[in-house]
């Protein structure tokens, strides 16, 4: 058992804790942080976690539980990644995400993948994710996925392995910034000493990458939008917080109107051309044109301008394919037969269930193993055997041989854990790791650090918020200075990958301090437009014969359209929001 007072309750001998080794020692990579905890005391330590819960209440910084708004929680205890395995981390999720670019280009124009025998047909043919509309498209500067959260898990040996992809419209990252932001308010003296990475630079970083999609009609400054299903979707809150951060516009789908094969936004001085929509509504919901036509999230058009390549949506429609859990088992095949190299993050092992020998494994040993549909998100539909009654499995069973190709599976992942506070004070808890990649089209730059989600129930193995889950401040020690006593060596490699990524140190004792003034140095100098107000109250140009909006101006609105946006499914209008919000 750990000797301090603080930890008394973290259980001794679990291999798989990060804090903590099997003999009940700090491991190298926490033993400053621990030190600092355990001086703060146990009455100190929970009062401070306690204002940093309010304060997370105060801010209004919630996610959708049984369809009841909360205070999203936050552990007050840090996950630490030394410098040598986040070197490691972040090339191989750059990796994955080069790997997945090609995949989808293939998949919507050659699909060589396919003729060469890397792919069966079938696993293109039999997914509900193609978009048929988008066969042929390419994207002004390539980039299809723009933004991707790639979620890892630690495995009882140590390792990180991919669990899965999300490369439609990955959640999360406002709680990373958030997260760092309650930290460095709360708990100031953790960092002085220790060489954390920022995170702050990810709203510029976001920016610059948006901005270079941009099709060839914009201006220099083009103008981006993050298009949002509204104020009563679960991540509303994060919509809000990307769009003030970039200093962009947040729209819902009452506020564009396609004119022409274009896209503008409604503002008080008319309509104003858009380059780039940021999107965070699920594809079946932005254009009624081409999917659901009750959709009241979309934007009537909206496809046919991004063939005209007018505009570019973030991410782009079509990619859910990318997320389907069936192509996430072959993408080790894919990395090597796209880029030439072997993947540098190993997936966890999966059967597919389509293929007969795989199916006939698994219902036998169904009470084993974790069983997972292909199209799920925030753990729905999961099913954990050891876990399952009998009639659960019994159920699950009926529902593999009727659908195969709908399911995979698993062996249970022995998560790693951290101390986590809990009512009798730290205790073990699982924990999972989403990081952030951003494609410029010219690098992949990967957020340090990413969300670290953890379990709050005793003995859950399921991280999301929506089963009651919560999440820690992710830090990423650096290279650039010397680091902490105890962080352990620096591999030379790490140190030139540090050095290629001019790390930049959180300092919340610096009295400049602003985790969000981090904006690339292009454009940190350059004077920024005053936007235009959005109003959903103007009426749309609604004559055939009406003279077209000039490129980059607004001109007066008159005629009739609609006035505002139904918030009506918005929950459900994206999946991957509702995943975790999370």
């Amino acid at each position: 058992m750990p000797s301090t007072s603080l930890f008394q309750n973290v259980e001794a001998g679990a291999g798989g804790d990060e804090m903590f080794a099997p003999d009940a020692s700090v491991r190298p990579t926490y033993a400053a942080l621990h030190d600092a905890l355990a001086g703060l005391g146990p009455e100190e330590f929970r009062s401070r976690s306690e204002s940093l819960a309010h304060s997370y209440l105060d801010q209004g910084i919630t996610f959708d539980y049984a369809g009841e708004e909360r205070p999203f929680p936050i552990d007050a205890i840090p996950r630490v990644i030394d410098a040598e395995e986040w070197s490691r981390v972040s090339r191989g999720v750059t990796q994955r995400v080069q790997a997945l670019e090609r995949f989808l280009d293939d998949l919507y124009t050659d699909r060589a993948a396919i003729t060469d025998g890397v792919i069966p047909q079938e696993l293109v043919s039999s997914s509900t994710y193609i978009v048929d509309e988008m066969v042929g498209y390419q994207p002004p500067n390539g980039v299809r996925i723009h933004i991707s959260g790639i979620d890892l898990v630690r495995d009882g040996a140590g390792e990180f392995r991919v669990l899965e992809d999300n490369v439609r419209t990955p959640s999360g990252v406002s709680y990373v910034l958030s997260n760092r932001r309650a930290m460095a308010q709360t708990f100031p003296e953790l960092f002085a000493h220790r060489p954390v990475r920022r995170v702050g630079e990810y709203p510029g970083r976001l920016l610059s990458a948006l901005q270079a999609a941009a099709p060839d009609i914009a201006d220099e400054d083009p103008t981006v939008v993050v298009l949002t299903p509204g104020r009563y979707n679960s991540a509303y809150f994060e919509h809000s917080l990307l769009a003030r951060t970039m200093g962009v516009d947040l729209v819902e789908a009452g506020d564009l109107v396609e004119r022409n094969e274009r896209i503008y936004m409604r503002t008080t001085a008319g309509l104003r051309r858009v380059d780039v929509i940021y999107k965070r509504t699920d594809d079946d919901f932005i254009d009624p044109e081409v999917f659901r036509p009750d959709s009241m999230l979309g934007v009537p058009g909206l496809v046919r301008a991004v063939l005209a390549r007018n505009v570019v949506v973030a991410n782009a429609i079509g990619n859910g394919i990318g997320d389907d859990k069936l192509t996430y088992t072959y993408l080790p095949d894919l990395i090597r037969y796209y880029l030439h190299e072997d993947p540098i993050l190993p997936n966890v092992d999966t059967w597919r269930l389509e293929e007969p020998e795989s199916l006939a494994e698994v219902l036998d040993r169904l009470d084993e193993l974790v069983v997972k549909p292909v199209d799920g998100s925030g753990g729905k539909g999961i099913v954990i055997g050891p876990a399952a009654s009998v009639q659960e499995l019994d159920a699950l069973r009926k529902r593999l041989l009727a659908d195969p190709r709908g399911w995979i599976a698993q062996p249970v992942v022995q998560l790693s854990t951290i101390p986590t506070l809990v009512d009798g004070g730290p205790e073990c808890r699982h924990v999972d790791l989403r990081p952030f990649a951003l494609n410029s089209g010219d690098d992949v730059w990967v957020l340090p650090g990413g969300l670290t989600r953890v379990a709050l129930p005793r003995g859950e193995m399921i991280v999301n918020s929506s089963r009651g889950g919560g999440s820690k401040d992710t830090w990423v020690l650096a290279t650039d200075r010397p680091a902490a006593a105890g962080t352990g060596a620096i591999s030379a490699q790490a140190r030139s990958q540090s050095s290629a990524e001019e790390e930049r140190i959180e300092d919340p004792l610096d009295g400049n301090y602003d985790e969000y003034d981090d904006l690339p140095e292009d454009h940190s100098e350059e004077p920024t437009r005053e936007p235009d107000p959005v109003t959903s109250a103007i009426p749309l140009l609604d004559l055939q014969d009406a003279l077209d909006p000039e490129d980059g101006q607004t001109v007066p609105d008159s005629g009739a359209g609609p006035a505002g946006t139904s918030t009506d499914g918005a929950a459900a209008a994206d999946e991957e929001e509702a995943d975790d919000a999370q």
